[in-house]
């Protein structure tokens, strides 16, 4: 009967622990692709205010993980100078996508709220984002994916 307890009591214990090494996997492949964008070089007269990421289902219809990092940039540039600089690094239609940040909410994400801390309250605030995706049976495992 002990044996059967221990049996069980190990099976919970890998299971719970798998669920939450999958989260914690996934959030580590979001945080790479917010680590990518701020060891970018920054164009000149731009100022790096600060970094976030997320994994999870944060756009679109149905299944699937996202994983998404942004930067939040304070420039004297414009969003198209901006936009031409960070366009030598993109290797895909979804890196380094530039737009103007207006308030704290980046709203590039539609399933949950995610925030810059700082406050905006002036021009010259300009988000850097990227998605990534992963072929990986995690994303598929992640509950935050469905």
């Amino acid at each position: 009967m002990k044996k059967l307890k221990l049996v069980g009591i190990l099976v919970a214990v890998v299971l719970i622990g798998g669920v939450i090494s999958i989260s914690f996997i996934n959030n580590n492949i979001a945080y790479k692709v917010e680590k990518e964008l701020c060891e970018t070089p920054l164009p000149e007269k731009t100022e790096l205010i600060e970094s976030i990421s997320r994994a999870g289902k944060l756009t679109g219809n149905g299944n699937g993980m996202q994983y998404f990092g942004a930067i939040l940039i304070q420039s004297e540039l414009s969003l198209k100078e901006l936009d031409d600089y960070y366009s030598d690094h993109r290797n895909n239609e979804w890196e380094y996508l530039v737009e103007i940040q207006e308030g704290q909410s980046i709203d590039v994400i539609d399933h949950e709220t995610l925030n810059f801390g700082k406050e905006i309250n002036d021009a010259g605030y300009y988000i850097v984002y990227s998605w990534e995706s992963e072929n990986s049976l995690l994303k598929e495992l992640d509950i935050r994916g469905h």
